[in-house]
């Protein structure tokens, strides 16, 4: 067999055997209010990359111990909190597929959890994936120095911080004097008091005048 043939057959069986391979998605956390110390749904979702077509039975997420917290109904799945004796606080909540159910092979599913966020720039989800098959793929490894993305990354979630309270406002009865254009009222009355002393000035004035003459 010719070189050229034989080169050519060799990166053909090492194509398919990449694509053999798993490549496992990331799980993702995501949510529309990530506000630190607020109240907010917290949306995972799981891929399922599984090299011999096994579906995704269990996803187990653990939480920072947060007070309360409630996982969204999913057709097909029973959710479960595991709660700290200690504290009442709930630490994880695991999803349980149903007989012969579960998240197909090149499909995700979505799950919801409600509570409330600590007051930090972020927080972190390890995550435990487990497939029919037996295999059990955990997602709880930190970043790398630098940035970078690791293997098999925890979903993370960058929280912001909230806004700011408003400015307070002076108490209504409380008479501000000015001249600013903006506030003409009290500009008016100023000036009505100020020509009122000239007039009541004048008159004692004349009256002083008046008595000496």
């Amino acid at each position: 067999m010719p070189v050229r043939v034989m080169s050519v057959a060799a990166v053909l069986w090492l194509g398919s055997v990449a694509l053999a391979s798993p490549v496992w998605a990331h799980v993702r956390a995501s949510s529309d209010q990530a506000v630190r110390g607020a109240m907010a749904v917290v949306t995972f979702q799981v891929p399922n990359e599984s090299a011999t077509s096994a579906a995704t039975t269990a996803l187990t997420v653990a939480l920072p111990i947060v007070g309360s917290a409630r996982a969204e109904a999913v057709p097909g799945w029973t959710a479960t909190l595991d709660r700290d004796i200690a504290s009442g606080g709930v630490r994880s909540v695991t999803w349980t597929a149903a007989p012969n159910g579960g998240v197909p092979p090149d499909q995700f599913g979505l799950f919801r959890i409600s509570l409330r966020l600590p007051d930090a720039a972020t927080v972190s989800f390890p995550t435990t994936q487990t497939y029919s098959d037996g295999l059990v793929v955990k997602w709880d490894q930190p970043p790398l120095p630098g940035g970078a993305e690791p293997e098999h990354p925890a979903p993370l979630l960058t929280l912001t911080a909230g806004a700011a309270a408003p400015a307070s406002q002076p108490p209504a009865d409380r008479v501000v004097a000015s001249t600013d254009p903006r506030h003409p009222r009290a500009d008016n009355t100023a000036r009505w008091l100020g020509g009122t002393a000239l007039i009541i000035g004048a008159m004692g004035i004349g009256l002083t005048l008046r008595r000496r003459t």
